[in-house]
């Protein structure tokens, strides 16, 4: 009679004979790491498909991507560079120091623009004598002028300057003709061996651009009892102004402060308008609009005096901001400065 086993397989390992040999086998083994055999076992716990393969692979893409950004970067900014690296208004880059020097050929335009533009029939040669050191060689000796007519021009001033390179540039400059203002743009050559300059090509003139439109300003509220207090000691302070009477003016001026006036070549004939704002404080802004005796002769020695305005031949008006400091019960002149735009 067959006696059975006592010992119970475990149903995970029956069909396996090797492990069904060992009794508690089941229990000690790691079954993820047994080789498999046959069939194979069941594995069982954590999976072992990847070994952790997709985050290395998803790292990878990631780092791909980076290098990829930055190629393109690197490749597009030189070609960025090199084609202006402006697309949106198309506009040639400007050169931030080309070595061109500004100052020198300003003042050498403004020179040779005193000679260009002042011209008479009959003073030809000497017109052409005194352009001789501007022009390169072989040029007209008149620059284009063919002799006949005239034209004069005053107050040459520096308007602006287009430089092309370290050797080119156009120089303009603003001048008065008769009633007219207006601009001429004169191209200039610079030879960086020799730092001279030479008038490049025909000069044009331009009209200059009209004057702007200015806004109304409103007119601040006044403080007429104080323009009513103040309105003798300023015509008072303004006829010592003229005269540089020194120890009058000493009278109307603040402690510390020390005035000179003009010294006899104007006369004082009118204080027109004193605008006083309604603020409050022993420290006032005041705004004096004032009319000047203009001298009959040349020279102070031959303008009007204070006792004597019969040497006037004209009157000019002005402005002044004063800045006045009432100390008691009168009113003494801290500071005195051209005005700023009029009101109204």
């Amino acid at each position: 009679m067959a006696r059975r086993s006592i010992v119970q397989q475990d149903p995970r390992t029956a069909g396996d004979p090797e492990l069904s040999a060992y009794p508690g086998a089941s229990d000690d083994l790691d079954l993820d790491s047994a080789p498999a055999r046959g069939r194979g076992v069941p594995r069982r716990g954590r999976w072992s498909g990847g070994g952790g393969r997709w985050l290395v692979w998803t790292g990878r893409v990631i780092l791909w991507a980076l290098i990829v950004v930055i190629l393109v970067n690197g490749v597009r900014a030189p070609f960025e560079r090199f084609t202006g690296g402006n697309t949106s208004t198309g506009a040639a880059p400007v050169p931030v120091d080309s070595g061109f020097p500004t100052t020198k050929a300003t003042s050498f335009a403004s020179q040779f623009a005193a000679v260009y533009l002042n011209f008479d029939a009959v003073r030809t040669a000497e017109r052409a004598g005194r352009l001789a050191p501007f022009l390169p060689d072989g040029a007209e000796p008149q620059f284009g002028w063919d002799g006949l007519g005239r034209m004069s021009a005053g107050a040459i001033q520096p308007y602006g300057i287009e430089v092309a390179d370290a050797e080119n540039a156009v120089v303009t400059l603003a001048f008065q003709s008769d009633d007219r203002r207006q601009l001429l743009s004169v191209p200039v050559f610079h030879d960086r061996e020799t730092g001279r300059f030479v008038v490049s090509g025909r000069p044009g003139i331009l009209p200059a651009p009209v004057p702007a439109v200015l806004p109304p300003v409103a007119e601040p509220d006044r403080d007429e009892a104080a323009e009513q207090e103040l309105r003798t000691p300023m015509a008072n302070f303004f006829k010592a102004y003229a005269a540089s009477d020194t120890a009058s003016l000493q009278q109307y001026a603040a402690e510390g402060t020390v005035l000179r006036g003009f010294g006899g070549s104007f006369a004082f004939l009118e204080l027109k308008d004193l605008l006083v704002p309604l603020t409050t404080g022993a420290t006032r802004e005041v705004t004096a609009t004032v009319v000047w005796g203009v001298p009959a002769g040349a020279g102070p020695s031959a303008g009007p005096t204070p006792s004597d305005p019969g040497g006037v031949s004209g009157r000019l008006e002005q402005a002044y901001v004063l800045t006045v400091v009432k100390q008691g019960d009168k009113w003494f002149v801290q500071s005195i400065r051209g005005a700023g735009r009029s009101v109204g």
